[in-house]
C-alpha cells in the first residue's frame, strides 16, 4: 500500500470574480522510503500539492490518502494528530524559535500534542539528531548565532524529532549557497537511507531532482513526467 496516494486531485482558488485552477486532476502514489521530488516552475502547482499532502490545504475535488486513510473530512483533532505523529515539515524560511537554543528548538515538537514521551529516550534521540546534523558544538546557541546552513540543519533535526514517517520539504535549499545546499541534500539522503523516512520535496533545485529516486514534474497544474528510478540505480 502506498504511504501517500493522490486520486484525481484538483485545487481551485477564487481570485476576485475568476478562479485559478492550480492543480488539475493529479494522481500519483508515493511508496514508503521514497526520496521524491515534485518539481516544476513557479505556478506549476508543486507547493499546492505539498500543502494538500501536509493537510495544510484541502482538495477542491479528488482525494489525498495517507497510509490508506482519506484526509478529506477528517476532524480537526485527527488532522492535528496526523501532522504531529506522521508528518514532519521543513521550510525554506527555517521557522526556528529565536528565544530557544538549538537543543530546545529541536525538542519543541515533543512538547506538543497528547503523546507521552520518555524524557531519557527523548534526550538520547535529540542528541542523536544533533550529532547526525553535525551541530554538537552549537547545541546551546540561539538561531541568530548560526549560519543559514546550520539553521536548516536544525530545522531538519526538528522535523525528525517526532520520528515521522513522512517529511515534507518546501524548497529547503532555496536560501542556501550551492556548497551548503549540497551538504544539506547529503544529510537528508543519509537520513532517508538510515531511517527509511519518506522525503517529499517541492523544488526546482536541480541538485535535489538529480538525487531523487522518484521525480514528478508539473506544468500548469498537471503531471508532465512521473518517473521512478529502478532499484539500485545510481543517483
Amino acid at each position: 500500500m502506498p504511504i501517500v496516494s493522490l486520486d484525481s486531485v484538483h485545487k481551485i482558488y477564487p481570485l476576485g470574480k475568476t478562479e485559478v485552477h492550480a492543480v488539475k486532476g493529479v494522481s500519483f502514489d508515493i511508496e514508503k522510503g521514497d526520496f521524491i521530488s515534485i518539481a516544476g516552475p513557479s505556478g506549476s502547482g508543486k507547493s499546492t500539492i505539498l500543502n494538500m499532502i501536509g493537510c495544510i490545504d484541502t482538495p477542491s475535488e479528488g482525494d489525498v490518502n495517507i497510509n490508506g486513510q482519506s484526509t478529506s473530512g477528517l476532524p480537526d483533532k485527527q488532522i492535528t494528530n496526523l501532522r504531529h505523529e506522521t508528518l514532519g515539515f521543513i521550510f525554506q524560511s527555517f521557522n526556528l524559535i529565536p528565544v530557544l537554543n538549538i537543543y530546545e528548538n529541536i525538542e519543541f515538537p515533543l512538547l506538543l500534542g497528547n503523546k507521552k514521551n520518555d524524557k531519557k529516550e527523548s534526550a538520547e534521540w535529540i542528541n542523536t539528531l544533533i550529532e547526525e546534523a553535525g551541530l554538537q558544538e552549537w547545541r546551546t546557541h540561539k538561531p541568530n548565532e548560526l549560519s543559514g546552513g546550520q539553521r536548516q540543519r536544525v530545522a531538519i533535526a526538528r522535523a525528525l524529532v517526532t520520528k515521522p514517517e513522512i517529511v515534507l520539504a518546501d524548497e529547503p535549499t532555496a536560501n542556501l549557497d550551492s556548497v551548503t545546499s549540497d551538504a544539506i541534500i547529503r544529510l537528508m539522503k543519509k537520513i532517508n537511507k538510515d531511517f527509511d523516512t519518506t522525503f517529499i520535496f517541492s523544488t526546482h533545485d536541480p541538485s535535489i531532482v538529480g538525487v531523487a529516486d522518484h521525480i514528478i514534474r508539473l506544468r500548469d497544474g498537471m503531471i508532465e513526467e512521473n518517473n521512478k528510478k529502478a532499484a539500485g540505480a545510481a543517483v
